[in-house]
C-alpha cells in the first residue's frame, strides 16, 4: 500500500459533520446533548440529514447515508466528518461514495466498529488516513473522556507530530515474540471479514494489523479469525494487534474452547502479537490513527505510531 495523504488536524474551531452511516440512535436526545457539548468544547458542528432519520434497523436509506458522506466531504466548511455511531449498514453504501471528492478534499474520518468499512474503502480508493477513534454520541453524552483516551486523541488528530507509544488501560500480553514495522491497518474482526472477496478488502500485505470485536461468542471469533488466516491476511501482515474482545467469552452449548486457545491455535507464531489493548468496544477507548507507519515490539509488548496522521 502507498503512502495516504493526511489531513489538516482538528481543535477548537473546527467543524465536524456528523453523519449516521450505520444504525440510528435509539434516542435523538442523545444527539442535541452531544451536539450542546462540543459545541462547549469550541467545536462547531453540522449534522447531515442521516442523523435525525430512521429506515428500519439503518439510520436512513442507502442513498440518504452515501450522500451525506459525500456532502461532508465535499463542504469547504467542514473539517472532519465523525459517524454518530457503528451498528450496521456501513457495507451497504460502499460503492455509492464519491471517493473522488475526499480524494481532492482529505479530512479526519472518525469512527469505529462498523465504520470499518468505511476506514478501508476510504484508506484504498481516496488514498486517505482514517481515524479509528470514539464517536461523539456515546462518549461525549455520557461523560468526558478518560484522560488516557482524551490524550490520546489529541495526540492522534489534534497534533501534527507522530503519536508515539500507543498507551493501553489495560494489561498487555505478547502472544508470539518479535519486531516489525508496517502501516497500521485494520478495525473490526467482522467487517474485515464482511469486506474480504469485494473491491474493498483489506490489504494486510507488510502491514501491521489490528483487530477487535464486541458481543461474539469464542465460536464465533474462531470462525473470523479462521476465515482470515484462510484468505491469507495472516501470513500477508508484519505483525498483529489486538484490542479488546468486549463480550466475547460466551460457550457453546456447554462445550467451550478458551479465547486464549482459539488465539493460540489460529494466529501465527512467526511474527510479532501483542494483545488486551484498550481499543475497541471499551472503556477507555483509545484513538489510532490507521494508514501510518507503526512499529510493533513484542518483546516489550510496545505498539509506537511512527508518524504524524494529521498535517
Amino acid at each position: 500500500m502507498s503512502k495516504l495523504v493526511k489531513p489538516k488536524k482538528i481543535g477548537k474551531g473546527s467543524t465536524l459533520g456528523i453523519v449516521g452511516p450505520s444504525s440510528p440512535l435509539p434516542n435523538i436526545e442523545k444527539l442535541d446533548l452531544t451536539v450542546r457539548k462540543l459545541e462547549q468544547l469550541g467545536y462547531k458542528v453540522k449534522l447531515g440529514d442521516s442523523t435525525s432519520r430512521a429506515y428500519g434497523y439503518l439510520a436512513a436509506t442507502d442513498d440518504v447515508r452515501a450522500n451525506d458522506l459525500n456532502r461532508m466531504f465535499a463542504d469547504a466548511e467542514v473539517d472532519a466528518v465523525v459517524a454518530m455511531r457503528g451498528g450496521y449498514g456501513a457495507m451497504r453504501i460502499l460503492d455509492k461514495l464519491d471517493y473522488s471528492i475526499a480524494r481532492e478534499n482529505p479530512k479526519v474520518l472518525i469512527g469505529f466498529s462498523d465504520v470499518t468499512a468505511l476506514h478501508a474503502a476510504y484508506m484504498k480508493y481516496a488514498d486517505l488516513v482514517a481515524f479509528h477513534a470514539p464517536m461523539p454520541v456515546g462518549t461525549l453524552a455520557d461523560g468526558e473522556m478518560e484522560p488516557i483516551a482524551q490524550d490520546a486523541f489529541d495526540r492522534a488528530l489534534k497534533r501534527a507530530e507522530p503519536m508515539g507509544v500507543v498507551p493501553s488501560a489495560f494489561p498487555l500480553t505478547a502472544l508470539a515474540r518479535g519486531k516489525a514495522e508496517g502501516m497500521l491497518v485494520g478495525g473490526n474482526l467482522c467487517l474485515q471479514c464482511g469486506i474480504l472477496g469485494t473491491p474493498y478488502e483489506l490489504d494486510a500485505k507488510g502491514c501491521i494489523l489490528f483487530i477487535e470485536e464486541t458481543g461474539e461468542s469464542v465460536y464465533s471469533v474462531d470462525r473470523l479469525l479462521t476465515q482470515l488466516r484462510l484468505a491469507g491476511k495472516f501470513e500477508d501482515c508484519a505483525g498483529i494487534v489486538i484490542g479488546d474482545f468486549d463480550g466475547c467469552d460466551a460457550a457453546m452449548r456447554g462445550h467451550n474452547l478458551t479465547m486464549e486457545q482459539v488465539l493460540a491455535d489460529i494466529l501465527p507464531k512467526n511474527k510479532p502479537i501483542i494483545r488486551g489493548y484498550s481499543i475497541g468496544h471499551c472503556t477507555p477507548n483509545i484513538a489510532l490513527p490507521l494508514g501510518v507507519m507503526a512499529r510493533i515490539d513484542a518483546d516489550n509488548t510496545e505498539l509506537t505510531i511512527l508518524e504524524n496522521a494529521v498535517i
